[in-house]
């Protein structure tokens, strides 16, 4: 009996695993499981971890990933043919991103995701077309963008597929046009229409622009008109304040002609003598007789000191 331990225990563990695997189940952490006993649904679903079970048939494990899906339906290839609210046919694209939120309402409503998106498809045609035939041919398709109505169309078709989603276990968190088409027959009738409307635009902001630059140039040329007026102005009263002063220079030369002289001689010398300059002139001449005149006064006062 002590030599056949090992295999023993090998059989134990052996049967320890099978017992679990047959009496157990793992849920993922991206799943949700329903577990049905006899073919009813258990009334919780379970969530991620090791969870046990009786086996089949009595119990039966139905897994489902809660992950969020994108999913298009028949509409994705070519589009559902539609009639706007002023009879335009259009074709139009839809999607959706949804995710299993109630597990056990999923099931018991749908059982599979095969069946699920089947019901998706059929809800989501329906809301599109019913939506979409509320709405003129201009909100779909239009070159001014405020006049569009695409957002808006979304998220009505967004809200009755949530409405009607939920009771199943199901969360639709977005709805999005993929493509709007429109037939041949009437396209060049809309490219027309838009190339038109696009020179219309194009000629307001052309006349926009020129009615700008027409009042930039006014405005510039009332500046120009107003800086020429201050400067002539300022140049009036510096001419003015020049002319007085030169006035009571002038009044205080005419009283003492000798010292205007000698100003003038003297501004003439700074001019002439301005660099290091050598001239040899007749000290007699204007303007340098100041200089031997300042010379010979400098020389009677050295003799006067002695």
């Amino acid at each position: 009996m002590i030599k056949h331990w090992p295999t023993m225990l090998l059989g134990i563990i052996v049967a320890a695993i099978f017992l679990i695997a047959v009496f157990s189940f793992q849920v993922k952490q991206t799943e949700s499981a329903v577990v049905t006993t006899f073919g009813k649904a258990e009334e919780a679903s379970y969530g991620p971890g090791l969870h046990f079970r009786w086996p089949y048939p009595i119990q039966e494990v139905f897994r489902f990933d809660h992950r969020v899906r994108c999913f298009s339906g028949t509409t994705a290839s070519q589009g559902a043919e539609t009639l706007t609210k002023d009879s335009k046919n259009v074709f139009v694209s839809v999607f959706m991103n949804y995710r299993i939120s109630d597990a056990r309402k999923f099931y018991e409503q749908l059982e599979t995701i095969e069946n699920g998106e089947e019901q998706l498809n059929d809800w989501m045609r329906g809301y599109t077309l019913e939506t979409l035939g509320r709405y003129n041919f201009d909100q779909l398709i239009n070159t001014n963008p405020q006049k569009m109505c695409l957002v808006k169309i979304q998220d009505d078709i967004l809200k009755k597929l949530q409405q009607r989603a939920t009771p199943y276990g199901i969360e639709v968190s977005r709805v999005g046009i993929d493509a709007l088409n429109i037939p041949e027959s009437i396209s060049k009738k809309v490219f027309e229409r838009m190339n038109q409307e696009r020179k219309v635009v194009a000629s307001n902001y052309l006349a926009e622009g020129k009615k700008k630059a027409e009042e930039i140039r006014i405005e510039t040329d009332s500046q120009k008109r107003l800086i020429l007026a201050e400067a002539e102005a300022k140049a009036k009263e510096i001419r003015a304040e020049g002319d007085a002063k030169a006035a009571e220079y002038y009044a205080v030369f005419k009283k003492n002609p000798e010292l205007a002289a000698f100003l003038r001689k003297l501004d003439s010398l700074q001019k002439i003598l301005k660099s290091k300059t050598t001239l040899i002139l007749d000290t007699d001449s204007a303007p340098f007789d100041i200089l031997k005149q300042s010379a010979d006064k400098i020389n009677s006062g050295a003799v006067r000191q002695k």
